[in-house]
């Protein structure tokens, strides 16, 4: 069965052409760090702690329950272990703490978008490679060798077919990773300016 799966697989990337091997690379790498991001986002917004309940946590000194790992235990978490006891210090650690979590939630965002988008390149590329196979086969046996024709096309088709199939669903992802990453922001921000009462 998993032979019979794989056949086709293995024709369908050799007819790609050699452009198929970074293509599949790139999907790869794009794909695991958007999985990545979408387990550490998703991990953000579960079985969170409200803002009131974070103030007060922050008043008490005490550390959320480690069943609660969202955006605002996170902050807390990070405040309690940092903090000085001096109301206008412990502003500007809670600002640097804010800062600090705000940067995290781009991490691989913009490599994800460009992996994406240099896809559809590569996909170009290999259509230009198949259609100068094409002529060259042009050159040396006219029109009459149309399976040497046929190999150039399917080049040209099967690279730009696979680029845009990596690269649609890529894009559409980095989106809606880069939207969940500023809801956060506006979370984290809110929280924070939120726990300045508690100081």
């Amino acid at each position: 069965m998993i032979k019979t799966l794989l056949f086709p697989m293995e024709n369908y990337l050799k007819s790609g052409g050699v452009v198929m091997i970074p293509i599949l690379v790139i999907s790869f790498f794009m794909w695991f760090l958007i999985i990545n991001r979408v387990l550490f986002m998703h991990r953000l917004y579960v079985k969170n702690i409200s803002r009131n309940r974070a103030g007060e946590l922050v008043k008490a000194g005490q550390m959320p329950d480690n069943r609660y790992q969202g955006i605002n235990s996170l902050l807390v978490r990070q405040f309690l272990s940092s903090r000085s006891h001096d109301p206008k210090l412990d502003e500007f650690i809670l600002d640097e703490i804010v800062v600090k979590l705000v940067s995290s939630l781009d991490t691989y965002l913009a490599i994800i978008n460009i992996l994406a988008g240099v896809t559809p390149l590569l996909g170009l590329l290999g259509t230009v490679l198949g259609m100068m196979e094409t002529f060259n086969v042009i050159t040396l046996f006219g029109t009459g060798n149309t399976k040497a024709l046929a190999g150039g096309i399917s080049v040209a088709l099967i690279s730009t077919q696979t680029g845009l199939m990596i690269s649609i669903p890529g894009l559409y992802m980095g989106g809606f990773l880069t939207r969940r990453a500023n809801n956060l922001k506006y979370k984290i921000a809110a929280t924070g300016i939120h726990l300045k009462r508690f100081l």
